[in-house]
């Protein structure tokens, strides 16, 4: 930084970053050698390429000062691109509206289908709505956050389970031509959380909001609100019924480890079963006492308040914080601590060989026996696979990467399945 620039210019000298993550729509597969285009109001300023496990580099761009995402009577915070991919034998696929902030690194997922598979024909558009803090949005209608419970058959789970997949449909309940999604439970949470808030919020102001999106979306799957009123999804993309989902929306580093590190965590109060109904608004073109204000819990973070005295500012102090052990779709549960170099035994092994398994469609991570014993090839491989998909690299299986390990492997089992 050049002598004599003012705190303002060194700030509007400030860039984002930007990842690319390609894989096919058949599995987990990474797409290596695609090309990725990056353009800015039609622009072209860049192409990149995918590596053996179908991520570009971290791209530079250009974005607005950090400044302008910490008050909302501040220009757009965020810049917009468009990116497109192309990979030999796939489906082109563009996606406009991908928003990158400054001092914060946007992973834009993107998923392409074979040629031998696209019910298309031409290039897949896709245009992504802009962050609900900045777009005009419905608010939403009020609801009670906690359903009444009848003998009819209307909540059906005993317990609150993390399920696998949500099938979220994107429009309002009642428009019967809108598309449904089956989008994994965390990859949803992801997508919604990155385009509800902004991701350079205080850790606890994220935090809180996660929470209660996590608790909001589980509300619906344990009361299975829809399904009890004849429709066949989990929830809406409609912010006047549920929340904001878009489909190719990108995501951002620092949301996505705070959902992989408690997505199994909900809001409870005392002696009510199911997860608390957590509605919210912006707070400030949308007022909604006793709901949880988005740049309010952005201005008690920065008070240094924790996530759960947010939570609770809004929802009262009878709230707390619950998880659940019950995860679908996972092949092994958490064995309760931390595997690390010297750990041995049956989790130990289950973890080596699910990693050795993805690591036949990542050749980025070194292959392993699966000995039950965690050395320091087991560790290497670890920590390769936590910077793949954006986990802190320490080489030690924790809650977050453990899970994360499970379920890039049933995507990868499942692919391997469907080639036999």
């Amino acid at each position: 930084m050049q002598d004599g620039l003012t705190a303002l210019q060194e700030d509007e000298q400030r860039s984002g970053r930007l990842r690319v993550e390609v894989t096919s729509t058949l599995g987990y597969q990474p797409v290596t050698d695609a090309v990725i285009g990056v353009y800015s109001a039609g622009t072209l300023i860049g192409e990149y390429k995918t590596d053996h496990s179908g991520r570009t580099e971290e791209i530079v761009l250009k974005a607005p000062p950090f400044s302008y995402s910490q008050q909302p009577d501040q220009p757009q915070p965020f810049s917009l691109y468009t990116i497109r991919v192309q990979a030999e034998g796939y489906r082109s696929t563009e996606i406009d509206g991908v928003d990158v902030f400054a001092e914060e690194t946007a992973v834009s997922p993107v998923r392409i289908q074979p040629l031998e598979t696209s019910d298309g024909e031409g290039e897949q558009n896709i245009n992504v709505p802009v962050n609900t803090l900045w777009g005009d949005y419905p608010p939403k209608i009020a609801e009670d956050e906690i359903k009444p419970v009848s003998d009819n058959g209307e909540i059906v789970l005993s317990r609150v389970v993390i399920p696998e997949y949500v099938i979220v449909h994107d429009g309002p309940p009642s428009d019967r031509m809108a598309k449904d999604y089956y989008v994994k439970y965390r990859d949803y949470i992801k997508n919604v959380a990155s385009g509800e808030i902004y991701s350079t919020w205080p850790d606890a102001a994220l935090r809180a909001n996660v929470l209660a999106i996590m608790s909001f979306t589980l509300n619906r799957v344990y009361t299975e609100w829809y399904r009890g009123q004849g429709y066949d999804f989990t929830i809406t993309s409609s912010t006047a019924y549920d929340q904001t989902w878009s489909y190719g929306r990108n995501i951002f580093r620092s949301i996505s480890q705070i959902v992989d590190e408690m997505f199994n965590q909900y809001l409870s109060r005392p002696n009510v079963r199911q997860p608390v109904l957590t509605q919210f608004c912006d707070g400030k073109r949308v007022s909604c006492p006793g709901w949880l204000s988005q740049w309010g819990a952005k201005y008690l973070g920065d008070q240094g308040y924790s996530a759960i005295e947010i939570l609770r500012y809004y929802y009262g102090s009878d709230l707390y914080i619950n998880s659940t052990e019950e995860i679908s779709g996972i092949p092994a549960s958490w064995p309760g601590n931390n595997l690390s170099v010297g750990s041995s035994g049956t989790k130990v092994r289950q973890m080596q060989e699910q990693l050795d398994v993805i690591a036949r469609s990542y050749p980025a991570i070194p292959r392993i026996s699966a000995d039950g014993v965690y050395g320091e090839k087991t560790q290497d491989a670890v920590r390769t696979f936590q910077g793949i998909f954006d986990l802190p690299e320490t080489g030690v299986v924790d809650f977050a990467t453990w899970y994360k390990i499970s379920q890039i492997y049933v995507g990868v089992s499942r692919l391997a399945e469907l080639r036999t």
